[in-house]
């Protein structure tokens, strides 16, 4: 079964750090750009970062550049995301995702698959 497994959320002060990460079971990372969304209590869920299959081409949203850093490491077939300086509106369940084609998009109809949600909540 081609998957993602997405893990590494948790309970983190404001001002604080945590690594998500994205495995992917039966499916090959480094063929995919891979992104991550979060989604918060009653909002529309919103793109965070995307890393594209070269690995240096990123992008972040314009609420967490300079806090989050995204990166892969093709021999685990994982993709990373390095959230500091954590602030409680983080606070959203984040969810992985693959897109074959590799556009680099935020639009959630190029993702092929996509993790089962990772929660992170931010609070004192």
């Amino acid at each position: 079964q081609l998957q993602l497994v997405d893990s590494g959320g948790g309970l983190v002060q404001p001002g604080g750090s945590l690594r998500l990460s994205c495995a992917g079971s039966g499916v090959t990372l480094k063929y995919y750009a891979i992104a991550w969304f979060r989604q918060a209590p009653g909002k529309v869920r919103e793109g965070v970062s995307v890393i594209r299959r070269s690995g240096e081409d990123t992008s972040y949203a314009d609420s967490v550049k300079g806090r989050f850093t995204i990166s892969r490491d093709n021999a685990k077939n994982t993709v990373y995301l390095q959230m500091n300086s954590l602030k409680s509106e983080d606070t959203a369940v984040y969810y992985c995702a693959a897109d074959v084609l590799d556009t680099g998009s935020y639009h959630e109809s190029r993702y092929d698959y996509w993790g089962q949600g990772t929660q992170v909540t931010v609070s004192s």
